[in-house]
């Protein structure tokens, strides 16, 4: 047992070192191909025999959406069940197979899509893919191992329903959404995991996975009529159409409105956002770079400036643009001092109707230009980052040529386009959750909380 624990460590360490290697300098400008199988199965593909690694990315539509709207995590339950056995094999020897060639397989669950990580030695690439094919075609579901992932992802549930920001999430999500199957938690709730049947994923992964909504992006050391072959293989004996029920497309809550989340923790976690600009909108990049001033990410970005260095009310702040197929947000979280909250979310909305009502300047224009020009190149300099961000670009409808087009799509945002982007963005105000002490508690730490303290609300 400790010589195969050394080998498989040897072996991870190997595939991990190949992985981090620097692509060429030319990577994220090469050529991508658009590969079409002998079976019809389609797929974006960039040859590179940098180091001897294939990476493969790949989605079905449908994700968290197509949970039973009683059942949420259902999607989330199967997608950390397909490795878990297959066909004749058990779960122990279905990942001592990958833990031998140090082979990497996951699933993930998002709102929209059903996705799936494949990455692997050149050497080991029959085997990765045909395990990959019996794990999506032959899963095996396992009473026991079924209860033992379900124990895991209750257990992790019961841990995050105390933690600010997860409560302060979930509750934002419901705030914006309400009943739609955005507003419901993708990973299940405390309620409804314990629901989930073996028929209920079946069900799902019958509905879900297959061909007519697959989309694939590799980027490694293999040929085309290799890689041709193999996706065929692969995925070649999946159902040809998905059956998923439709979702309605929805504007989240119009601003302004606040929740607040009594938890008794020692930092208070504010949580805004609202509703957002969807990728295909004419405003989108704008919006974009907009959001990158007011705080995407940057320390010269306006919140941190105004939260953090101006008046010292938090570590971090950060704003994000989320774009959906049925809908958009923006988002923002900021921790603060429970005593310090007021004043922190006082100017959180000072800065956003500033921007709203003014715009950005033109210097905040070319800089936030020039940092998201420059930062592409480097967020694509591997070839998991690359076979990544293809798959993105396929979910969201973007032409295979989007990484030569998307600086010249930076560039070519005005500062009028910038000030109509905030001000359809940020006009209308905030939506803002809050996870922390009553205002009473917070002025008063020591106080002694009274009998009957609700506990907090459960996920849902």
């Amino acid at each position: 047992m400790a010589f195969r624990s050394i080998k498989r460590l040897a072996l991870t360490a190997a595939i991990a070192l190949a992985a981090a290697l620097p692509a060429a300098p030319s990577f994220a400008a090469a050529k991508i191909q658009n590969l079409v199988t002998p079976g019809g199965i389609h797929a974006w593909f960039v040859q590179d025999a940098t180091v001897p690694l294939i990476s493969m990315e790949y989605s079905f539509g449908g994700g968290a959406s197509q949970d039973p709207a009683d059942k949420p995590g259902v999607g989330h339950m199967v997608a950390n069940l397909l490795d878990e056995g297959s066909g004749d094999m058990d779960s122990a020897t279905f990942h001592e197979r990958l833990d031998r060639r140090a082979i990497e397989l996951s699933y993930a669950v998002t709102r929209d899509t059903f996705r799936g990580s494949l990455r692997m030695l050149t050497e080991n690439r029959d085997e990765a893919f045909g395990l990959l094919h019996t794990s999506l075609t032959a899963p095996r579901f396992e009473a026991k191992d079924v209860e033992r992932i379900r124990a895991q992802l209750i257990s992790t549930l019961r841990r995050k329903s105390l933690d600010p920001n997860t409560m302060a999430t979930l509750k934002f999500l419901e705030l914006a959404f309400g009943d739609h199957p955005y507003g419901r938690p993708s990973t299940g709730t405390l309620e409804s995991l314990p629901k989930v049947t073996v028929d209920d994923m079946k069900t799902y992964a019958g509905r879900v996975l297959a061909k007519d909504t697959l989309k694939i992006a590799v980027v490694g050391d293999v040929d085309a009529a290799t890689l041709a072959k193999l996706l065929d293989d692969t995925f070649g004996s999946l159902p040809a159409k998905a059956q998923l029920t439709p979702v309605a497309d929805i504007v989240a809550t119009k601003p302004p409105q606040r929740s607040f989340v009594p938890l008794d923790v020692p930092q208070t976690v504010v949580m805004f956002g609202g509703p957002g600009l969807k990728r295909h909108d004419p405003d989108f990049m704008a919006g974009y770079v907009v959001n990158h001033i007011l705080g995407g990410g940057s320390l010269s970005s306006r919140l941190y400036r105004e939260v953090r260095e101006k008046r010292g009310l938090a570590y971090s702040i950060y704003v994000s643009m989320l774009w959906m197929q049925h809908s958009a947000l923006f988002t923002g979280a900021t921790g603060t001092r429970a005593d310090r909250a007021t004043q922190s979310i006082e100017a959180i909305d000072a800065e956003i109707k500033r921007i709203a009502d003014e715009g950005p300047t033109q210097q905040e224009l070319d800089e936030a230009k020039s940092y998201l020009k420059g930062s592409q190149m480097l967020s694509l300099d591997t070839s998991a980052k690359l076979a990544q961000a293809l798959l993105q670009y396929q979910n969201d409808g973007l032409p295979i040529d989007y990484i030569a087009r998307r600086n010249a799509i930076v560039d070519a945002v005005t500062l009028d386009d910038a000030k109509r982007a905030a001000k359809r963005l940020w006009s209308d105000g905030l939506l803002t959750v809050v996870v922390g002490r009553t205002p009473q508690a917070a002025a008063d730490p020591n106080a002694v909380k009274p009998a009957g303290t609700p506990p907090p609300p459960r996920a849902n």
